[in-house]
């Protein structure tokens, strides 16, 4: 039996997932500019249009991206929070490692033993 994550793991997780594909991470570096359409996203690409609107959906069901209808045309723009989940995770580790090399370094300095 899996233990239940805290709702910030699941937003973490979901992130991620969204993230770990390469068309998904250059949707994300392309709206860094500034929101863009469905077209104009997948121009980029060589991929059918509906696997295109697959990673859209995926990318918009981890709340990176939002998207707006006006008329036919879809037009999709980073969230604002989007990648808090992962800053603050990512600054956990970053200080995890930070203390365990620095307690490392104090070792290696302060506690051994000189060799003759």
């Amino acid at each position: 039996m899996q233990n239940a994550q805290p709702p910030s793991a699941s937003r973490l997780d979901a992130v991620l997932l969204a993230l770990a594909h390469t068309t998904r991470r250059g949707v994300v570096e392309r709206l860094g500019r500034g929101p863009a359409s469905v077209s104009e996203l997948a121009a980029s690409y060589d991929v059918a249009l509906p696997s295109f609107v697959q990673h859209l959906r995926v990318l918009e069901d981890a709340g990176i991206v939002t998207s707006q209808k006006s008329g036919r045309v879809r037009t999709y723009a980073l969230a604002p929070h989007a990648l808090k989940p992962m800053e603050g995770w990512l600054a956990e580790q970053r200080d995890l490692w930070t203390r365990r090399l620095d307690q490392l370094d104090h070792f290696l300095i302060n506690d051994q033993e000189p060799t003759p």
